[in-house]
């Protein structure tokens, strides 16, 4: 497998996942720049994935998954043992599902993407600071409480996407 992603990049839970299921050491990392939609090599990313976002998994029979949720979760299925992902079908399964995005569509998008978006005005990275923030931080701190992880008692992709 070959896994697209950008340092301090929401993908970087994706390289975590591959390291908690044993395969990280037999997966291609390459490195993909943002502001260009390059890859190291000059290559244009568009012609990967033509959302120029990362996460993006090629998969050893050449296809390419996008959008980290179902990345993750693709991960965490294929070593079942690794426990990073209740069972598919159980309520654990569609509470990890839940916070995925959660994470992804309330803190990531709203929350991160505002703060961290060199282009961004500063009075939206303010609001999202001061105001949006807080109120999807402490749902997420909630979901913790008197916990360590998000999910069944253990590690998961969730934690990772946190």
């Amino acid at each position: 497998m070959e896994l697209y992603f950008t340092p301090m990049a929401c993908s970087i839970a994706t390289r975590i996942a591959l390291h908690e299921t044993g395969r990280g050491d037999a997966t291609s990392f390459h490195r993909v720049t943002l502001s260009t939609k390059t890859l190291d090599d000059g290559t244009d990313y568009y012609a990967v994935n033509p959302k120029g976002q990362v996460p993006a998994l090629r998969l050893d029979d050449g296809e390419i998954l996008t959008e980290g949720t179902a990345i993750l979760q693709y991960v965490a299925d294929l070593a079942p043992d690794a426990g990073i992902a209740p069972v598919q079908g159980s309520v654990e399964r569609y509470r990890l599902q839940e916070w995925l995005n959660f994470v992804g569509t309330e803190l990531h998008k709203q929350v991160l993407a505002a703060i961290f978006n060199p282009f961004a005005p500063e009075e939206m990275k303010a609001y999202a600071r001061e105001k949006v923030a807080p109120v999807k931080f402490e749902v997420l701190s909630n979901g913790l409480e008197d916990k360590d992880f998000l999910v069944g008692g253990r590690f998961t992709v969730a934690d990772a996407y946190a």
